[in-house]
């Protein structure tokens, strides 16, 4: 076995001219002491094994990070006396899901990856089974899939919570957060990511054909899988729950502002850096393919940092024009945008076409933002616009912007789809069928809780915050409630 290895010097050590030689060597194992390899073949397979292992649960780790930034971007965008009740809905985003998707979820998504005629394969093109609750893992190599596919299932469950912020009941919460990891989300997953979804690029039949020709979807790391998933089920949850009080009241709209917009930017902020993990992580590996994987990744950053960039600048730039003033939201709002524009295409695109995918995607958000207000849908957190539409928008990106050079890299796939238009109808396809599958499954669970009286809390409660009603909580903003005109009814609790 023989190692190449290179590496540069300097002759003018002390110059600052840096680095002007290059010297390289090729050395044989047996002639560093004994005839034993440096490295068996085996233990080099190892190696590339717990490197991707390592990368893909370190990428999750970056994704449930994010849930911190939700956190603080929520909290900062509602009123402080709905704080405690949008921070609790996010602890129990990630802890509902976690079960949920163990439990159920992730085999509708995944399932065993095989069909029936494939033994234990119980697979179809519209769902998964098998392995219920992880019970085929029996050996310790798969768990970190599992991990990264809930961190993922849990981002798309909070996006809802923001559409239907300060006016929801627990209880609703509850129903909805689970109708979503345990089913709707799960399916949309199996359609584009599972090898036996029906929408999947990594889909084939027996004779070699994707049932979408020729490259099936490409979703790299989620813009329709995840965001349209929450975006689209927000705006049935915020239709269904109806506006908030002052809501297109010009006289009196300035009493929603958010509580805080520290905490608005700083949850960006995290969100943004959780995004590598979310875009760049969905190489799910990092020693694989003799560093294309991991040169992939690096790619993936760069696109992803440029979208993000560029949203925000549009919207920095369209505030000071249209506004007249340069509007810290707006822009905050821009960032998003641009990341979940570029998070389909992240891995097709050049850079170039990245920073027109955020600039674009940041009047697409400017537009659907506009829309929905003018439609009397209050979405709090602009989540419908950031990721139902901006999700849209960059599922529909890839069929517009993908290079044959950069899909083969990261497909496999070598022909014309793009340039044919057979790609964009394969996005556009996807587009329809996620929004009105989450549509009309959302709509069953909305809608019926709406009928019942378990979707929406009453106007006292409303008026005096959830965090009273809901929590327990004796002040609002850390005021005594006494101060803000409420009176206790009793020693307890309740107001």
């Amino acid at each position: 076995m023989s190692v190449n290895a290179c590496f540069w010097t300097s002759t003018t050590a002390g110059t600052g001219n840096g680095f002007n030689q290059q010297i390289c060597a090729t050395v044989d194992s047996s002639t560093i002491g004994d005839s034993t390899p440096l490295a068996t073949s085996a233990q080099i397979d190892t190696l590339v094994t717990v490197t991707d292992v390592m990368w893909v649960l370190i990428a999750g780790i970056l994704v449930f990070w994010m849930q911190a930034g939700f956190a603080m971007l929520e909290a900062g965008s509602v009123r402080a006396k709905n704080t405690n009740n949008i921070l609790f809905k996010n602890l129990m985003d990630a802890s509902l899901a976690a079960i949920t998707y163990w439990l159920l979820g992730y085999s509708f998504a995944f399932g065993t990856e095989r069909y029936i005629y494939q033994s234990p394969g119980m697979d179809n093109r519209f769902i998964g089974a098998g392995n219920w609750a992880l019970q085929n893992y029996n050996n310790d190599t798969d768990y970190h899939s599992f991990f990264f596919q809930w961190a993922f299932a849990g981002a798309a469950a909070t996006i809802v919570s923001g559409c239907v912020a300060e006016r929801c009941r627990l209880e609703a919460y509850f129903v909805y957060t689970i109708a979503l990891t345990t089913f709707i989300y799960p399916v949309v997953a199996h359609w584009v990511w599972s090898s036996t979804g029906w929408m999947s690029a990594f889909y084939v039949d027996g004779d070699g054909n994707r049932y979408l020709k020729e490259n099936g979807v490409l979703d790299f790391a989620g813009s329709g899988v995840v965001h349209m998933t929450g975006g689209f089920a927000g705006l049935i949850g915020a239709v269904a729950i109806g506006p908030r009080k002052y809501f297109n009241d010009p006289e009196n709209e300035h009493k929603l502002k958010g509580s805080s917009d520290l905490l608005a930017a700083l949850g960006v902020i995290i969100l943004w850096m959780g995004w590598y993990g979310f875009n760049a992580g969905s190489t799910l590996g990092a020693g694989s393919g003799d560093g294309t994987y991991i040169n992939l990744a690096a790619k993936v950053c760069v696109t992803t940092t440029i979208a993000a960039a560029m949203g925000a600048i549009t919207c920095m730039v369209y505030s000071r024009l249209v506004k007249g003033f340069f509007d810290l939201t707006f822009c905050l709002n821009g960032v998003l945008a641009g990341l979940v524009s570029i998070t389909a295409p992240c891995a097709t695109v050049e850079p170039w076409a990245s920073m027109m995918i955020g600039l674009l995607g940041a009047f697409v958000y400017i537009g659907a933002s506009a829309g929905i207000k003018k439609l009397g849908i209050d979405d709090p957190l602009d989540a419908f616009p950031i990721h139902g539409v901006c999700g849209a928008w960059g599922v529909l990106s890839n069929g517009i912007f993908a290079t044959r050079s950069n899909i083969a890299r990261t497909y496999g796939f070598e022909n014309d789809a793009v340039i044919s238009g057979n790609q964009f109808r394969n996005q556009l396809i996807a587009v329809i069928v996620i929004a009105g599958w989450v549509s009309f499954t959302s709509s069953l669970i909305f809608f019926p809780l709406k009928f019942a009286g378990l979707l929406r809390v009453s106007e006292e409660d409303e008026e005096k915050g959830l965090d009273v009603s809901e929590h327990g909580t004796k002040d609002v903003g850390g005021l005594p409630l006494q101060s803000m005109g409420y009176e206790k009814k009793n020693s307890t609790t309740n107001v």
